[in-house]
């Protein structure tokens, strides 16, 4: 089973797999609303990311109050961050907040984190890059979060520009974009194992016959709701 710990599992993904079979294979069972939109894009996509969500849910502020500390739950994340995880913050589609920057990244690779992905803005970008750390963004912007916005709420479910992600949810991103891929961990129990043993290709038709039944139902369901 795919399960924090399991680096083989990860490696294999990040070497193996890609964003848009994973897309397919979601589609084809009935959970289509599990890719980030074209406006999140890797800031170096000759990267590959594969981690588990630990989210953020940032709200808008409007000044800075004397004697808070606005980045406090923020830094409790980060510093809370552990190998192979990915922060997610979710920004509410504001055109105000620029969450994540240098000191974030530096600070996450120091922990062994994964990435990072936000509906936000990012800056700092070419220290960024040359830390060679993976972040998906909603673009860029120089601005500071302090007196636009903070976190109100960390490791809760979240929406990140539009697509549901829960802590601990697989994240994937590459050149073509971003997947949240909880059903994934269910095809990694059923079958990815076999796969990343073999040294041909990982078809999407092999990764569909790998989910139990009770999964694709409950994509089916998902998806007629949405």
């Amino acid at each position: 089973m795919l399960i924090r710990g399991n680096a083989d599992y990860l490696s294999g993904i990040r070497q193996r797999l890609y964003t848009a079979v994973l897309s397919d294979v979601l589609d084809e069972l009935g959970f289509r609303h599990q890719a980030m939109p074209p406006s999140i894009r890797p800031l170096d996509d000759t990267l590959v990311m594969a981690g588990f969500a630990r989210t953020g849910s940032y709200r808008e502020v409007y000044r800075v109050v004397p004697d808070e500390n606005p980045y406090e739950l923020e830094m409790a994340l980060i510093d809370d961050l552990r190998s192979d995880d990915i922060a997610v913050f979710g920004c509410g589609g504001s055109s105000r907040i620029a969450p994540w920057g240098e000191l974030l990244t530096t600070a996450s690779r120091a922990r062994g984190a994964a990435g990072c992905v936000t509906d936000g803005f990012v800056r700092d970008i070419r220290q960024i890059r040359s830390l060679r750390f993976p972040v998906f963004h909603g673009g860029i912007a120089p601005l500071d979060s302090k007196g636009r916005g903070m976190v109100a709420e960390i490791d809760v479910p979240i929406q990140c520009a539009g697509v549901a992600v829960a802590p601990g949810d697989l994240i994937v991103g590459d050149a073509d974009g971003a997947t949240v891929n909880d059903v994934v961990l269910a095809v990694c129990a059923g079958g990815l194992r076999r796969y990343l043993d073999l040294q041909g290709e990982l078809p999407g038709e092999s990764l569909v016959a790998a989910v139990p039944v009770g999964v694709r139902a409950k994509g089916r369901k998902a998806d007629d709701a949405a």
